[in-house]
């Protein structure tokens, strides 16, 4: 866990959020004694939905779902 002065915690607070990672703790310090916890809450939401890409950027074969000939014998 790590640990930062109140006056580096004052000065840098939106920063030393942001590079905590969610479920990540720092400790607030005074004078060399823990004075606080900081916990980074779980995310609740993210920046996409599954499915929402939009762009066409791949492109299907026609046979795609076509019968592989090496496997012929094993489908039988």
């Amino acid at each position: 866990m790590a640990s930062v002065t109140i006056e580096e915690a004052h000065a840098n607070l939106p920063r030393l959020l942001d590079e905590l990672t969610p479920g990540e703790e720092v400790v607030i310090t005074r004078d060399g004694r823990p004075l606080a916890q900081v916990k980074k809450a779980p995310r609740t939401s993210w920046p996409c939905r599954a499915g929402s890409y939009r762009k066409v950027e791949f492109q299907m074969a026609s046979d795609f779902d076509a019968e592989i000939e090496d496997f012929k014998d094993y489908m039988e």
